[in-house]
């Protein structure tokens, strides 16, 4: 019999750069203000409304001027009352999240003001921006004068190409994949390892995206890996956490994306997932940021996905999630009953059904694939 082929060791993580000071871990800091100035509405605030969401106990406070006075809840329907201020004066923040998801990556020139304050008063400040602050000269000479911590989440120095080598046999992987970007793939995700966990189940979510990672405190941000390393990082990331029973691979993009289709095919081989959930939001035609795209049907873009997945190892979707939050309830629900009778899966919107629908599915398929 040929020996199977040995699995190198995976590359650790290295740490984040940071200016002045050795960097906490993303998922330490416990009096978090995140910085939202002048762009407090969900389309940009992802970020903030996802950190309002998951580490609710970790925030202090959103940091927007113009709508100081309000509450997180008035502003994003989450976080309660949570305060939005002008200021860090008397929050004892120990970091500034940047809490937006910005057009390209960029800084907002306006936010340079915001981000020195908060450096001199030796706050870390953590960022998921494709600008790094951490070659900012300013902010660097800042944070080395204060003794605070510049981290740069989207930094990375992967280097490893696929080995496509097999992952432990009892390591069951879930991928997230949606018609388009910024359709829920990450709260499908979080939403679908809090319902494992709840029933015993060895659980665990791996974030591919900055926010994630700002959430879960690790990660790899696929969207700004090299492209010979896309797949070698994804491949890694699993293989670093392969002791567990069933991974969840937060997505990004989609493969019909005009933009981002190669992040998520690399992904998609890297991370060799089992089943597959697809994600949709529910109204959406066309891709967003380029209007003159229309998002392929539903039946199309699962065929594909399941193609591509298949071509490194056996794979299918095994339920969808529908994201209703720009419809009416009973809009969801015709949603729901519609698709589910279309595509013959199992459906649900995690918001107002749970993930018990996807937990199932998830059982199922470990049955089928591992026998357990």
């Amino acid at each position: 019999m040929t020996a199977a082929p040995s699995v190198p060791p995976p590359t650790p993580p290295g740490p984040p750069d940071a200016g002045g000071a050795s960097p906490r871990g993303v998922a330490d800091y416990r009096r978090i203000a995140l910085l939202t100035d002048g762009f407090s509405r969900p389309f940009y605030a992802k970020t903030a409304m996802s950190l309002l969401r998951y580490r609710p106990d970790d925030v202090v406070a959103v940091l927007d001027a113009g709508e100081a006075g309000k509450t997180a809840a008035d502003l994003f329907g989450v976080g309660g009352d949570t305060p939005v201020v002008a200021g860090l004066e008397g929050l004892n923040a120990d970091a500034v999240f940047l809490g937006i998801a910005a057009p390209g990556g960029r800084l907002p020139e306006a936010w340079r003001s915001l981000i020195c304050d908060a450096l001199r008063r030796g706050a870390d400040v953590v960022s998921g921006m494709h600008d790094f602050l951490g070659e900012d000269p300013e902010f660097a000479a800042l944070a080395a004068e204060s003794g605070a911590a510049l981290i740069d989440v989207r930094k990375n120095r992967e280097r490893d190409t696929s080995t496509g080598l097999p992952f432990r046999p009892g390591c069951l992987r879930v991928h997230a994949v949606g018609h388009d970007c910024s359709v829920g793939k990450m709260v499908v995700t979080l939403e679908l390892e809090r319902e494992l966990v709840r029933r015993g189940v060895d659980a665990k979510f791996l974030a591919t995206g900055q926010t994630g990672i700002m959430i879960a405190g690790e990660g790899v941000p696929i969207d700004c890996v090299v492209s010979d390393f896309v797949n070698g990082a994804a491949e890694v990331l699993v293989r670093r956490n392969e002791a567990h029973d069933v991974l969840l691979i937060e997505g990004q993009g989609s493969v019909s994306h005009p933009s981002f289709s190669g992040v998520t095919t690399g992904l998609l081989h890297g991370c060799a997932p089992h089943g597959l959930i697809y994600c949709y939001e529910v109204g959406r035609t066309r891709v967003k940021g380029l209007d003159g795209f229309e998002i392929p049907p539903h039946r199309r873009l699962i065929d594909v996905y399941e193609t591509l997945a298949s071509l490194r190892q056996p794979c299918r979707v095994i339920g969808v999630a529908i994201n209703g939050s720009k419809v009416s309830a009973e809009e969801a629900e015709a949603e729901r009953d519609r698709i589910q009778a279309e595509l013959g899966l199992p459906v649900c919107d995690v918001y107002r059904h749970g993930a018990g629908i996807l937990a199932d599915a998830v059982a199922e398929l470990r049955r089928d694939v591992i026998g357990v």
